[in-house]
Protein backbone atom coordinates (compact mmCIF):
# COMPACT_ATOMS: atom_id res chain seq x y z
CA UNK A 1 0.00 0.00 0.00
CA UNK A 2 1.11 3.35 -0.60
CA UNK A 3 2.38 5.02 2.64
CA UNK A 4 3.42 8.51 1.10
CA UNK A 5 2.36 10.13 -2.20
CA UNK A 6 5.10 12.69 -2.87
CA UNK A 7 5.52 15.79 -5.65
CA UNK A 8 8.92 16.31 -5.94
CA UNK A 9 10.52 17.44 -9.43
CA UNK A 10 14.04 15.93 -8.37
CA UNK A 11 12.47 12.58 -7.93
CA UNK A 12 14.64 10.37 -5.49
CA UNK A 13 17.20 12.27 -3.92
CA UNK A 14 18.67 12.61 -0.25
CA UNK A 15 15.55 14.37 1.35
CA UNK A 16 13.69 11.23 -0.27
CA UNK A 17 16.30 8.54 -0.25
CA UNK A 18 18.16 9.24 3.61
CA UNK A 19 14.96 11.38 5.39
CA UNK A 20 11.61 10.13 4.42
CA UNK A 21 12.21 6.02 3.06
CA UNK A 22 13.77 5.96 6.43
CA UNK A 23 10.65 7.52 8.68
CA UNK A 24 8.39 5.68 6.67
CA UNK A 25 10.12 2.18 6.68
CA UNK A 26 9.47 1.74 3.34
CA UNK A 27 10.27 -1.27 0.91
CA UNK A 28 9.19 0.16 -1.97
CA UNK A 29 10.05 3.82 -4.10
CA UNK A 30 8.06 3.85 -7.37
CA UNK A 31 9.17 6.91 -9.28
CA UNK A 32 6.12 7.40 -11.68
CA UNK A 33 7.18 9.61 -14.41
CA UNK A 34 7.30 8.83 -18.47
CA UNK A 35 10.47 11.31 -18.61
CA UNK A 36 12.45 9.18 -16.11
CA UNK A 37 11.12 5.88 -17.25
CA UNK A 38 12.34 5.94 -21.08
CA UNK A 39 15.48 7.39 -20.19
CA UNK A 40 18.41 5.22 -18.94
CA UNK A 41 20.81 7.85 -17.92
CA UNK A 42 18.03 9.05 -15.69
CA UNK A 43 17.06 5.83 -14.52
CA UNK A 44 21.05 5.41 -13.85
CA UNK A 45 20.92 8.45 -11.56
CA UNK A 46 17.77 7.45 -10.03
CA UNK A 47 18.81 3.93 -8.80
CA UNK A 48 22.45 5.53 -7.79
CA UNK A 49 20.49 7.89 -5.12
CA UNK A 50 18.08 5.40 -3.96
CA UNK A 51 18.76 3.43 -1.00
CA UNK A 52 20.19 0.07 -1.04
CA UNK A 53 17.63 -1.16 1.48
CA UNK A 54 14.71 -0.55 -1.09
CA UNK A 55 13.28 -1.85 -4.01
CA UNK A 56 12.87 0.65 -6.45
CA UNK A 57 10.58 1.09 -9.87
CA UNK A 58 11.23 3.56 -11.94
CA UNK A 59 8.21 3.54 -14.68
CA UNK A 60 5.40 5.69 -16.29
CA UNK A 61 2.80 7.29 -14.95
CA UNK A 62 0.17 5.01 -16.50
CA UNK A 63 2.18 1.85 -15.16
CA UNK A 64 2.75 3.30 -11.73
CA UNK A 65 -0.66 3.77 -11.30
CA UNK A 66 -1.68 0.02 -12.09
CA UNK A 67 1.05 -1.18 -10.35
CA UNK A 68 -0.16 0.89 -7.00
CA UNK A 69 -3.68 -0.81 -7.65
CA UNK A 70 -2.58 -4.61 -8.11
CA UNK A 71 -4.02 -6.06 -5.13
CA UNK A 72 -0.19 -7.81 -4.21
CA UNK A 73 1.08 -3.86 -3.53
CA UNK A 74 -1.24 -3.59 -0.53
CA UNK A 75 1.40 -5.83 1.28
CA UNK A 76 4.17 -3.76 0.22
CA UNK A 77 4.87 -0.18 2.04
CA UNK A 78 5.69 2.28 -1.16
CA UNK A 79 6.68 5.71 -1.29
CA UNK A 80 5.26 7.08 -4.62
CA UNK A 81 6.78 9.81 -5.91
CA UNK A 82 6.12 11.53 -8.96
CA UNK A 83 7.44 15.15 -10.46
CA UNK A 84 4.32 17.31 -11.63
CA UNK A 85 1.38 18.75 -10.23
CA UNK A 86 -0.28 16.95 -12.90
CA UNK A 87 0.79 13.58 -12.33
CA UNK A 88 0.15 13.84 -8.54
CA UNK A 89 -3.19 14.91 -9.53
CA UNK A 90 -3.95 11.59 -11.55
CA UNK A 91 -2.33 8.98 -8.90
CA UNK A 92 -4.72 11.20 -6.26
CA UNK A 93 -7.88 10.45 -8.50
CA UNK A 94 -6.68 6.94 -9.23
CA UNK A 95 -5.30 5.20 -6.88
CA UNK A 96 -8.34 4.69 -3.91
CA UNK A 97 -6.53 4.43 -0.22
CA UNK A 98 -3.94 6.77 -0.40
CA UNK A 99 -3.25 8.64 3.28
CA UNK A 100 -1.49 11.77 2.80
CA UNK A 101 0.12 13.99 -0.46
CA UNK A 102 3.35 15.93 0.90
CA UNK A 103 4.65 18.39 -1.61
CA UNK A 104 8.42 18.37 -1.68
CA UNK A 105 10.06 20.39 -4.01
CA UNK A 106 8.97 21.93 -7.07
CA UNK A 107 8.69 25.05 -9.65
CA UNK A 108 12.52 25.87 -9.00
CA UNK A 109 14.20 23.40 -10.93
CA UNK A 110 11.51 22.33 -13.34
CA UNK A 111 11.59 24.40 -17.00
CA UNK A 112 8.87 27.29 -17.07
CA UNK A 113 5.66 26.01 -19.19
CA UNK A 114 4.47 28.05 -21.98
CA UNK A 115 7.34 31.13 -20.60
CA UNK A 116 4.94 31.16 -17.74
CA UNK A 117 6.41 32.95 -14.48
CA UNK A 118 6.11 31.25 -11.48
CA UNK A 119 5.26 32.24 -8.07
CA UNK A 120 6.75 31.30 -4.74
CA UNK A 121 4.55 30.39 -2.16
CA UNK A 122 7.12 28.72 -0.41
CA UNK A 123 10.91 28.36 0.19
CA UNK A 124 10.31 24.88 -1.91
CA UNK A 125 6.96 25.44 -3.99
CA UNK A 126 7.52 27.55 -7.06
CA UNK A 127 3.81 27.56 -9.27
CA UNK A 128 2.59 29.17 -12.26
CA UNK A 129 -0.95 30.29 -11.99
CA UNK A 130 -2.09 26.56 -14.53
CA UNK A 131 0.33 24.57 -11.38
CA UNK A 132 -1.89 26.44 -9.04
CA UNK A 133 -4.60 25.32 -10.59
CA UNK A 134 -3.83 22.03 -10.59
CA UNK A 135 -3.09 21.63 -6.86
CA UNK A 136 -6.30 23.22 -5.89
CA UNK A 137 -7.51 20.43 -7.93
CA UNK A 138 -5.53 17.90 -5.79
CA UNK A 139 -6.85 19.78 -2.00
CA UNK A 140 -10.25 19.67 -3.25
CA UNK A 141 -9.85 15.53 -3.40
CA UNK A 142 -10.02 15.87 0.63
CA UNK A 143 -6.86 14.08 0.74
CA UNK A 144 -4.76 15.39 3.27
CA UNK A 145 -2.33 17.40 1.77
CA UNK A 146 0.83 19.07 3.09
CA UNK A 147 3.72 20.97 2.21
CA UNK A 148 6.95 19.83 3.63
CA UNK A 149 10.45 19.25 2.38
CA UNK A 150 11.91 16.97 5.11
CA UNK A 151 9.96 15.35 7.91
CA UNK A 152 12.01 17.43 10.89
CA UNK A 153 10.33 20.52 8.80
CA UNK A 154 6.74 21.53 10.43
CA UNK A 155 4.07 19.91 7.52
CA UNK A 156 2.08 23.37 6.38
CA UNK A 157 -1.84 22.68 4.66
CA UNK A 158 -1.44 23.12 1.00
CA UNK A 159 -4.59 25.00 1.38
CA UNK A 160 -3.44 27.45 3.47
CA UNK A 161 0.04 27.85 1.54
CA UNK A 162 -1.78 28.38 -1.59
CA UNK A 163 -4.23 30.53 -0.31
CA UNK A 164 -7.20 28.90 -1.64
Amino acid sequence: MIVLARLDERLIHGQVAIKWSRLLNVDRIIVADDQAASSEIMQKSLMMAAPATVKVAIVPLERAIALCNDPRSEQLKILLVVSTPEALLRIAREIPGIPKLNIGNYGRVAPKRNGRDRKAYAANLYADEEEAGILHEVVQLGIPCVLQTIPDDTPRDLKGVLGF
